[in-house]
């Protein structure tokens, strides 16, 4: 049973980081994509990163290029999003999501990914 679970979410100040975590288990299909989407109240969910585990291969939306980083370590399954120079804009439930294949396939807003878990919030304070 594919399970994943978004964890670190929390209070921070502009121009802060902030670390969020999404253990992500249970496949069984060799290739799989894990990305991360937000949903803002009373704004369009928004497709955010997305990483292969099979070769590494990461995907950003443009407005957090530069500033987040998304990375898998496998061994743990575990898939890590590193948001550095956070703003206003950038507050959101957080939500991590997977399914078989490639992220090319499913972003960008990642609405074809059939596994999410429970988000995470973040809130980002001016």
């Amino acid at each position: 049973e594919v399970q994943l679970q978004a964890s670190g979410g929390g209070l921070v100040q502009t121009g802060g980081s902030l670390r969020l975590s999404c253990a992500a288990s249970g496949f069984t299909f060799k290739n799989v994509a894990i990305a991360w989407f937000r949903q803002a109240p009373g704004k369009v969910r928004e497709g955010v990163s997305c990483i292969d585990r099979s070769d590494g291969s990461t995907y950003y939306e443009d407005s957090v290029k530069g500033r987040f980083t998304i990375s898998s370590d496998n061994a743990n399954n575990m898939v890590h999003l590193q948001m550095n120079s956070v703003n206003p804009e950038d507050t959101a439930v957080y939500y991590c999501a997977a399914d078989r294949g490639y992220c090319a396939a499913y972003s960008p807003y990642y609405y074809g990914m059939n596994y999410r878990g429970k988000g995470t919030q973040v809130t980002v304070s001016s």
